[in-house]
């Protein structure tokens, strides 16, 4: 009896074992991953955005942030902004340089470095790979200093993250990059994975440290959660890129200078005003060289000029010159290290245009202003016609087929004879004799 009754107890106790194991599960509350994509240089508005994409993630109670990563680069100062939110996030954070064929360059690299885990699509590769500085440049010297903290910086990253100093610091002086296989190799990222379920599925079980104290991810089988930028976040997303910043600069320009040549059309002025607005707020967030600024406006000024002052093509050459030479150096980044700059195909194509703008569409309407009237009552002046009546002073004549009221303002004048308009009274001609001046 004694057995039995021991052998009924450890079935009951195994049958509850099971119910818990598969049971307890699905009472628990699903674990969620916020989800955000980075797309595009990095720059005030996309440290903003995974700023609060943190603060969502912690007030959700997400197991982790997942950050998807394809940026050629972008601003130093925005990148030490999302690198502070990484290290201090109070949610372990992961960086997945995708979709195959995505880059983590410049900028990318540091905030790849920084996540808590780091992976790669296959296909993608991470590297400093900055450009080469075509508008301005810096002096040795500014650069070396530059260079110098960004490696410190980046040495810090990859210590604290314990990943691979030596090649950290080659990424940022010697601008090596390499493939999502070789970076697992160099102890650069943790995995490769094609796509999130697996990587979160690889993720899953994994140990971080925070403030001393160790949390266990549990994200297989995690819910997804996409949190997408804002329409305001995206569109100023979009005119903090250098080239649209450039095009709204010289729209704003040309629409002012537009209004100013035709008062009362009103829409080119909106246009012009909102432009200029949006441009000096893109500006605000980039290294913006004030000379070239100036430079910009000192060509524009050259090429109204030239519109108005007869000076044999010099002002149009000088115009154009500071317009060129103002539009290299408008975007002058502090580090060779940061992808910022604009495409020089738009500086040649922007100049020409402005070119022709101002000495064709504008010289075209200064030479329409200053026309002779040819319609109207003004239109009548130093016109020729016959005299219908004798003028002695007063008769009729005929101009352009109609028949004026007119006055002799050159003695009389004979039925017949031709006359010239010299000025207009109350829809009165006065009129001389053509041969009266012979």
């Amino acid at each position: 009896m004694l057995r039995a009754s021991l052998r009924q107890e450890l079935f009951f106790m195994k049958r509850i074992f099971l119910y818990i194991v598969f049971f307890l599960p699905l009472l628990l509350p699903a674990q969620t991953v916020i989800s955000i994509k980075i797309d595009g240089t990095i720059n005030p508005v996309a440290a903003a955005y995974i700023h609060r994409s943190l603060e969502r993630a912690v007030s959700e109670k997400a197991v982790c942030l997942l950050i998807h990563l394809n940026t050629p680069g972008g601003l130093l100062k925005s990148t030490r902004l999302i690198v502070g939110d990484l290290l201090e996030s109070r949610i372990p954070v992961i960086v997945y340089v995708s979709p195959p064929g995505a880059h983590a360059g410049s900028a990318g690299v540091f905030i790849t470095l920084a996540a808590d885990i780091a992976a790669m699509a296959p296909g993608t590769n991470i590297g400093a790979a900055h450009p080469v500085n075509m508008q301005g440049g810096l002096d040795s010297i500014m650069n070396s200093k530059a260079t110098n903290d960004a490696a410190a910086f980046i040495r810090t990253i990859a210590e604290y993250r314990k990943r691979n100093l030596i090649w950290a610091e080659e990424a940022v002086r010697q601008s090596v990059a390499i493939t999502a296989k070789e970076a697992l190799e160099k102890n650069i990222i943790d995995f490769i994975t094609p796509n999130d379920r697996e990587l979160l599925n690889l993720a899953d079980g994994k140990s971080i440290t925070r403030d001393s104290a160790t949390v266990v991810l549990h994200t297989r089988g995690a819910t997804i959660e996409t949190l997408e930028m804002g329409f305001t976040e995206k569109m100023l997303d979009l005119i903090s890129d250098p080239d649209v910043a450039y095009i709204l600069l010289m729209l704003g320009l040309f629409g002012l200078v537009f209004e100013l040549f035709n008062p009362g059309i009103i829409f080119p002025g909106i246009i012009g005003f909102i432009s200029l607005i949006l441009a000096f707020y893109a500006l605000n967030t980039m290294p913006v060289n004030y000379a070239g600024l100036a430079l910009i406006v000192f060509g524009v000024v050259l090429l109204l000029l030239e519109v108005k002052v007869t000076s044999h093509g010099m002002l149009a050459i000088g115009g154009i010159t500071a317009l060129a030479i103002g539009s290299l150096m408008l975007i002058r980044p502090v580090s060779t290290l940061e992808f910022v700059r604009i495409s020089r195909a738009l500086i040649v194509s922007s100049v020409a245009v402005s070119a022709c703008f101002f000495l064709f569409i504008i010289g075209m309407g200064l030479k329409a202003q200053r026309a002779k009237p040819v319609t109207g009552v003004e239109g009548m002046m130093g016109e020729t016609g016959e005299a219908i009546d004798s003028l002695q002073p007063g008769g009729r004549v005929r101009v352009h087929g109609e028949t004026w009221n007119a006055v002799s303002v050159s003695g009389n004048i004979n039925k017949g004879e031709k006359v010239r308009v010299v000025e207009v009274k109350d829809l009165t001609l006065c009129v001389e004799n053509i041969h009266s001046n012979i």
